[in-house]
């Protein structure tokens, strides 16, 4: 059922306009400067490919885990606005102390831009579901516009950032993305002073806000925190070496917290929890695999592709506009399918979303061949790869972002919505580990192009370890990235189809959330 009144736009709430925009300026800032990391790190930090991987995957994979903290935070003390605002602060300042080449102001700004995102990322997506009441029809469709803005943003920003950080110098691509930063917070602030939202994300309980310790109130406490935490998070980033340790703990602290939760709600809602987590799950491997673009797919588009009107960071924005093309298709698709009553389930858009983000990197490993003289191979397969793996992400990470808010006890949404990102936190990990496999070690190949695996890749490629031996370090080169991406692909594709079949018994689980 569709809840409509006077107020909206184009048939949604006039909220999700402002904070479309507001998530489109936020993730320019955000694509910019990630498009950008690999390349500076290997490039003008001279970092190795090791060590450029192992701080890229922790500091990706930070950005993920503080959601779940500022999720808590926003549902219990501060609400959506004054969590959005800290967070929006944070990042930009992050984004600018980039331009200054030292370690300190590296490892800190990644660290602001770590806490900061924890507060705006799942705040902002949650206030997104806030503006649609329970069982509206519109919350798909309405995600899917937000999640356009999103990639709006992601695709312009690699390719303006590459090119002011190409043309005048990496500073002035770290400085354009914080001036998207900035962008965001004033039109999520112009919204606020508009009252567009209405009395949705104000702070949950004022007296509980208002609770004063040595004469501060939680609101200031929660600042001054969030700024002191800063240091600790670039110190993981800087010793990543050591992250599993932490990855332990945040396991830990999500079990207890969720079967916390699971002891708390009704039988209904202890189902609907269980799918929640099944969902993130699925979302972790997608995630692991998917996160190859800002890592080594990056660094194989620089290295091994032929590459025409972009360089290897502008490649970053592939993926992006293709959302910016098929999203609003994809929107009114699942309207049409609804009105029709034959919309899939979302435990079958997941396992759909799988499969094709498997087939996206079959097609990368397809493109062995068209190799030439160079070890270099046709843009044309990693233009339609991104377009296949585009598809599988449209139909499942705008869907879990809807289903997040819908599936989730109504007081734990935030929180929930925080567990949904930390999917990335461990993609990201388990990404970084993917992308050392890329790596090449003189006369050694990687564990998948032996055994089963080393079938399933001569069969996609037509090389085997001997032929790419024979060849120069850059077919090697080519080799270890191809037999990854076709082994990586072919998991995802055997997963996805298993959560296919296994969709009747999630939706039931599911307990009349579509």
């Amino acid at each position: 059922m569709a809840t409509t009144n006077s107020n909206d736009v184009f048939g949604h709430p006039k909220g999700l306009i402002y904070l479309f925009f507001a998530e489109l300026w936020e993730r320019f800032s955000f694509y910019g400067m990630r498009a950008l990391l690999v390349l500076y790190m290997t490039k003008q930090l001279l970092f190795t490919d090791d060590m450029a991987f192992g701080v890229y995957a922790a500091y990706m994979s930070l950005v993920y885990v503080t959601p779940m903290i500022g999720g808590i935070l926003a549902d219990k003390i501060l609400g959506f606005r004054k969590s959005i605002l800290l967070g929006g602060v944070l990042m930009a300042l992050g984004h600018f102390f980039l331009t200054f080449e030292t370690p300190f102001f590296f490892y800190g700004s990644l660290g602001l831009i770590i806490v900061g995102n924890g507060f705006f990322k799942p705040n902002i997506s949650s206030f997104v579901g806030d503006l649609y009441q329970q069982g509206d029809a519109r919350r798909d469709s309405g995600f899917t516009i937000f999640y356009l803005g999103i990639n709006l943003g992601a695709a312009i920003a690699p390719l303006a950032c590459a090119w002011f950080a190409e043309t005048y110098g990496w500073h002035y691509g770290f400085v354009l993305a914080g001036i998207g930063m900035i962008a965001g917070l004033l039109v999520f602030n112009n919204g606020l002073k508009r009252n567009v939202f209405g009395d949705k994300g104000l702070v949950p309980n004022k007296v509980t806000y208002d609770t004063t310790t040595f004469g501060l109130n939680k609101g200031r406490i929660i600042t001054i925190a969030a700024f002191l935490s800063v240091p600790v998070f670039a110190l993981i980033v800087k010793f990543h070496e050591f992250e599993h340790y932490l990855v332990w703990v945040i396991s830990g602290f999500l079990i207890f917290y969720i079967i916390y939760i699971l002891k708390s709600v009704t039988a209904k809602e202890k189902k609907r929890l269980i799918v929640a987590v099944y969902f993130t799950i699925l979302y972790t491997l997608f995630s692991a695999i998917f996160e190859q673009a800002g890592s080594s797919l990056t660094l194989f588009a620089d290295r091994n592709v032929n590459l025409v009107g972009m360089d290897a960071a502008g490649t970053n924005s592939i993926n992006a506009g293709f959302i910016i093309l098929l999203a609003i298709p994809f929107s009114m698709l699942w309207t049409f399918l609804s009105k029709r009553k034959i919309n899939p389930n979302s435990a079958i858009k997941f396992g759909l979303g799988l499969v094709f983000l498997g087939l996206g990197f079959i097609v990368f490993a397809l493109s062995a061949h068209s190799i030439d003289v160079f070890a270099r191979t046709s843009m044309m397969y990693l233009v339609f790869g991104y377009l296949v793996l585009t598809i599988g992400e449209l139909f499942l990470s705008p869907i879990g972002l809807s289903k997040m808010t819908e599936l989730s006890p109504l007081k734990y949404v935030a929180f929930i919505m925080g567990v949904w990102f930390s999917a990335n936190f461990y993609g990201h990990f388990f990404a970084g580990k993917i992308a050392k496999l890329t790596t090449v070690t003189e006369g050694e190949t990687n564990v998948f192009t032996k055994g089963v695996f080393g079938d399933i890749v001569e069969f996609i490629t037509g090389i085997t370890p001997e032929i790419a031996m024979q060849n120069s370090d850059s077919y090697q080169q080519l080799y270890s990235y191809l037999s990854v991406y076709a082994s990586f692909g072919v998991i995802s594709v055997i997963v996805g189809i298993f959560a296919i079949l296994i969709s009747p018994i999630i939706k039931k689980m599911m307990s009349g959330v579509h």
